[in-house]
């Protein structure tokens, strides 16, 4: 956890206090990150549009203690705006499907990592995943980053882990079929 009164002194203008805790979120950045954009280069400069967005609006920050979700909004917004503007296209569901069934490999499960899985996702299911799986958030930080209801963010757990299992189970039933 980032001492408060380092995020306070980088509200009040202190660029030595807002590096020290950028590097201090940098891994958590890094990861999510590439869960959204599936490769380092894209990963960094979605990171390095995040910084600078935080850097120019963190006077703006109203509740210092929600720092590291704040910024996590941040790089989900940057995220979807780079996979946007590059217009990648994101298999899911049926699609998704299709491809594995296309393919010639002998080994799906290879082919199909978890963050593949995720990014079939729906983007609401997938940023609750991410936010509580890979960064521990509680559903009410979850609701506050997301800005839904608490309720909303169960039901998109619950709906993500449903559709995960559907994509993880029918490539093992693929992979199972070609042996």
């Amino acid at each position: 956890m980032i001492d408060i009164n380092l995020i306070l002194d980088a509200i009040n203008g202190d660029e030595e206090a807002f590096e020290t805790i950028i590097k201090a979120e940098s891994d958590k950045l890094y990861k999510t990150a590439i869960l959204y954009v599936r490769n380092k280069e894209d990963a960094l400069d979605v990171i390095q549009e995040t910084v600078y967005k935080a850097f120019v609006s963190i006077n703006q920050l109203n509740n210092p203690e929600y720092f590291s979700t704040w910024l996590i909004r941040i790089l989900i917004h940057a995220s979807y705006q780079l996979l946007n503007k590059k217009n990648k296209t994101v298999l899911s569901g049926d699609a998704l499907i299709h491809k594995i069934l296309e393919t010639n490999h002998q080994n799906v499960e290879m082919d199909i990592d978890l963050p593949y899985a995720l990014s079939t996702l729906d983007n609401s299911y997938q940023t609750a995943i991410i936010l509580f799986y890979y960064h521990d958030l509680s559903i009410k930080s979850i609701a506050e980053a997301m800005e839904k209801p608490e309720g909303t963010i169960k039901t998109y757990l619950r709906r993500a882990k449903i559709e995960l299992k559907k994509v993880i189970e029918g490539a093992k039933n693929y992979e199972q079929r070609m042996v």
